[in-house]
């Protein structure tokens, strides 16, 4: 974990009975450095050593799990029921697209709704965070040891700005401020047996949206970790957004979120996560708390 105000962030561990740790002493952040230089090792070892001091909750922000990604790189339609209920037939080979990496927020600030959105959308996503440098892998069977951990991202996108504006290019309608909570937690991946056996859920002002499991991916996450090996150099830190189920509102069955809406979602074992929808009326001005 990352606990503190936007930019102070500091480095916690929770151990499997709730109790937060310092981890202070260890690293000065959890980054892409610190995780290719076997960072989570050295955390169970310090713990299993009883010798980090605890830290208190205590109504502290909780940030992003990872400091700084490099890179945020999201697939498209990764789920068959989504790609049908966005009018497309499953896609024969992985959509890719960026998101820009100040994108990333903790999983609890306010979502940033852009001045006159009428289109803004939620997508509960398993989230693969980079533990070592990996390019041109030869087979996707090794490819799960190139991953630190998983992760709950929220991958929130405008759709009039990502289709009808766009020329094509998603990555205009995923770019705007806020729009990729992530966390609470960074889960090692030896923690998690099967990443392609976890549940999903969405939820809006608590009423369900999203329910599926990651068994359903068209494209699962080792296969996901080579293919993008082979077309860009994934390094220590770098997030992969791996896909939303369905139950979006593209749909059409749901209305698309509105200033003071609350979004929630949660992937199993990783985590829940919960954010207000506020407008921004302007340059540099919003409504609500601060997304810090």
């Amino acid at each position: 974990m990352r606990l503190g105000p936007r930019g102070q962030e500091r480095p916690a561990v929770q151990s499997d009975d709730g109790v937060v740790f310092d981890l202070s002493a260890l690293t000065d952040d959890i980054d892409g450095a610190f995780l290719a230089a076997d960072g989570l090792a050295r955390v169970a070892d310090a713990l299993s050593a009883r010798r980090l001091p605890v830290l208190s909750l205590d109504g502290t922000r909780v940030g992003s799990p990872v400091a700084r990604p490099g890179a945020v790189i999201c697939i498209g339609q990764n789920y068959a029921a989504h790609a049908a209920e966005s009018g497309s037939p499953p896609p024969e080979r992985p959509i890719v697209f960026l998101k820009h990496p100040n994108t990333v927020v903790g999983p609890y600030d306010d979502v940033l709704l852009p001045p006159g959105s009428r289109r803004t959308d939620w997508e509960v996503e398993l989230a693969v965070v980079i533990g070592r440098r990996a390019r041109y892998l030869g087979s996707p069977d090794d490819a799960l040891t190139y991953v630190a951990g998983y992760a709950v991202a929220n991958d929130l996108s405008e759709r009039e700005l990502q289709l009808d504006r766009s020329g094509g290019q998603w990555s205009q309608g995923k770019c705007c401020e806020t729009f990729n909570p992530l966390g609470p937690w960074l889960v090692p991946a030896a923690q998690v047996a099967d990443p392609q056996r976890l549940w999903l859920r969405s939820a809006v002002n608590g009423e369900p949206r999203q329910e599926s499991t990651t068994a359903d991916m068209i494209f699962g996450v080792a296969y996901l970790v080579w293919y993008l090996s082979q077309v860009m150099v994934l390094d220590p830190g770098d997030v992969i957004n791996t896909g939303t189920p369905a139950g979006v509102a593209l749909s059409g069955r749901f209305p698309y979120l509105r200033d003071g809406d609350v979004v929630e979602v949660a992937v199993e074992g990783l985590g829940h996560q919960r954010q207000r929808v506020t407008a921004v009326h302007g340059a540099g001005r919003q409504t609500g708390r601060s997304h810090g």
